[in-house]
């Protein structure tokens, strides 16, 4: 074990309200790619620019191309949980993990165990229809051909993705339920973000502790921040850890 891991183990054994801060870097080792890496869903060629396509304004005006790009970019319904969200779970089971944020939209921490999750940009486990409210599940709009539209007597309306797309906000109550989490945390741990999207990259000031730990491949403009910094991929990190 070396020095940075032990570290991490000694400060997870002496905390009792940890909060673990995620984002896509999360998920690559479930084969999830994330958005900014150089073979990363920003850096595919398409019509349009990913940033355009997944607007909320691109969404109303063409849904037909919308749906066509996030159904072959954004869904993975065989994604499994890896190390990283394994682990966490069994924190959280074992009294020490309080909450999970996460940037993420796959639901693979509530599908590893965990349960008090705040997904500060929804899940593509959740939709609904704009028109009547009525909730259906990721197969349903994956299995859907076109533009989903809801099923009930009557109604035909779009069936949305429960995810927060560009010019769209974030969800208050989610909001206030994470910094909460964060400002209460005796050690905060942020893994696999860039730290470079906000609101969400604004989180980090609400914590007041002295057990900031950043896990990230790439330098954040919040490693000044850091208490501990450890460069290695997450889900190797996170498997070392014992609970």
């Amino acid at each position: 074990m070396n020095e940075n891991i032990q570290k991490l183990q000694e400060w997870i054994d002496g905390s009792e309200n940890i909060v673990f801060f995620g984002g896509a870097g999360v998920s690559t080792e479930s084969k999830i790619p994330d958005f900014r890496s150089t073979d990363g869903l920003y850096n595919q060629k398409y019509k349009y620019p990913p940033e355009t396509i997944i607007s909320h304004s691109f969404y109303k005006r063409n849904p037909e191309e919308f749906f066509r790009f996030y159904k072959d970019k954004m869904l993975y319904p065989d994604a499994e949980p890896n190390a990283a969200h394994l682990k966490l779970a069994e924190l959280e089971k074992a009294g020490k993990l309080k909450a999970v944020v996460t940037q993420n939209i796959d639901g693979l921490h509530q599908k590893a165990g965990s349960e008090t999750v705040y997904e500060l940009h929804g899940s593509v486990l959740r939709n609904y229809c704009e028109i009547c409210g009525a909730s259906y599940d990721l197969d349903y709009v994956v299995n859907y051909d076109g533009v989903p539209k809801c099923n009930q007597p009557g109604c035909h309306g779009t069936v949305k993705p429960d995810v927060v797309l560009y010019e769209e906000g974030l969800n208050g109550m989610t909001i206030d339920a994470a910094v909460r989490a964060i400002a209460a945390a005796d050690m905060l741990i942020i893994g696999g973000t860039s730290l470079t999207v906000y609101p969400a990259a604004g989180f980090v000031d609400y914590y007041r502790g002295n057990k900031l730990v950043l896990i990230n491949r790439d330098e954040t403009p919040m490693d000044y921040r850091a208490n501990l910094i450890i460069r290695d991929k997450i889900g190797e990190v996170f498997s070392a850890i014992k609970v």
